[in-house]
């Protein structure tokens, strides 16, 4: 599930790029240049690219294709999940590409659905991603750069292939739900947050070679938080694609006096107690946030870069709360989160510098 941008957000996002990432890109350009120009492996037969501040990555490398692949994945992430891209720019340049591959491949999955008028088109687009998987840990090429990437960052670190199963998979299932149908339970809506956001989070540890389970259950609690408010935020997309709310679980509709069964099918009703299941959501993934927040002091400190979409997150939960959580506010979709790009990269570079999340 993607949640739209308009194109003067887009506009916008390619404006201030350039001026606003300045004190993060001097930051790491100065670190850069201390250590010597870093390099960074891209394949395992040695090839080398330079690490530049912008991009994680530079053409220095005799793999032309795998280039152009890591430059696609970059790509996607600014134009789709431009909030996360801010994060990875404070990731440690061999962590990078890896991280960039796994949003990457995320957003390819979730805008399956999105991209097809054909619900069947869309869950053929899902099971191939998921034949994918099996071909990049084969060894065997696949003519997609997101697939390139992927080959090339399994080929280097030791990352599981359970949790891209699991991560399409559970976009799979919700692919196959009947049209229209919602989740039982918040625990349901949680179960598919995790599953889809919080695996990112795992393979990045991974590709990073870190093994914690306080991370872990960190990754967990911000994949969590993360995966429940963005589908929050998309709902006015999937009303106007759809015509029903579909990602508001039948218990909580049901404490609202939102719920409507018929004919063994659920249903949320579109009325001004909307905003009222909305906060019962938010207030499942703010639990998350405060329990990844407690375990904060117990993270390793490489681990805390990694952690850092906490903070979009948070920036979220305060968009909605000062929207009264109407989710069709539409200054909830403005800038970043619903704040000026400018605030965001203040406090993200803010919250990087001092090694927090």
């Amino acid at each position: 599930m993607m949640d739209s941008a308009s194109a003067a957000q887009q506009h916008t996002r390619r404006k201030i790029h350039t001026t606003v990432s300045l004190s993060v890109v001097s930051a790491i350009a100065a670190a850069a240049a201390a250590a010597g120009r870093r390099r960074l492996r891209f394949s395992s037969a040695g090839a080398r690219a330079l690490f530049t501040p912008d991009t994680g990555f530079m053409s220095a490398t005799p793999s032309s294709s795998l280039q152009t692949a890591l430059s696609y994945c970059v790509r996607q992430v600014r134009s789709y999940d431009y909030h996360h891209y801010l994060c990875l720019l404070h990731l440690p340049p061999a962590m990078r590409k890896a991280a960039f591959t796994f949003r990457a491949f995320n957003i390819e999955t979730a805008k399956a659905m999105d991209v097809v008028s054909d619900s069947k088109t869309g869950l053929m687009r899902l099971l191939w991603w998921k034949d994918v998987i099996d071909k990049v840990f084969a060894n065997k090429l696949v003519e997609h750069p997101v697939a390139q990437a992927l080959s090339s960052v399994v080929s280097e670190h030791k990352v599981s292939k359970h949790w891209l199963k699991r991560s399409v998979e559970a976009r799979i299932n919700d692919a196959n739900r009947d049209e229209g149908a919602i989740p039982e339970t918040s625990a349901e809506l949680e179960r598919y947050a995790e599953d889809t956001q919080s695996t990112i989070l795992y393979l990045t540890l991974q590709a990073g070679g870190i093994q914690s389970t306080v991370a872990d259950h960190a990754a967990s609690h911000i994949g969590k938080a993360s995966g429940l408010l963005l589908l929050l935020k998309a709902l006015p997309h999937h009303v106007n694609k759809q015509g029903v709310i579909p990602y508001i679980p039948a218990n909580v509709a049901e404490e609202c006096g939102l719920l409507t069964r018929e004919g063994g099918r659920s249903e949320v009703r579109m009325d001004e107690r909307l905003p009222d299941a909305v906060f019962k959501v938010a207030s499942v993934a703010e639990a998350h946030l405060h329990k990844a927040q407690e375990l904060a002091s117990s993270v390793p400190r490489e681990a805390i870069p990694v952690f850092l979409p906490a903070l979009p997150a948070q920036v979220l939960l305060d968009s909605l709360r000062r929207c009264e959580f109407n989710v069709f506010d539409t200054r909830v979709s403005r800038g970043v989160h619903g704040v000026s790009p400018l605030w965001y990269q203040l406090k993200l570079n803010w919250y990087a510098w001092r090694n927090k999340y």
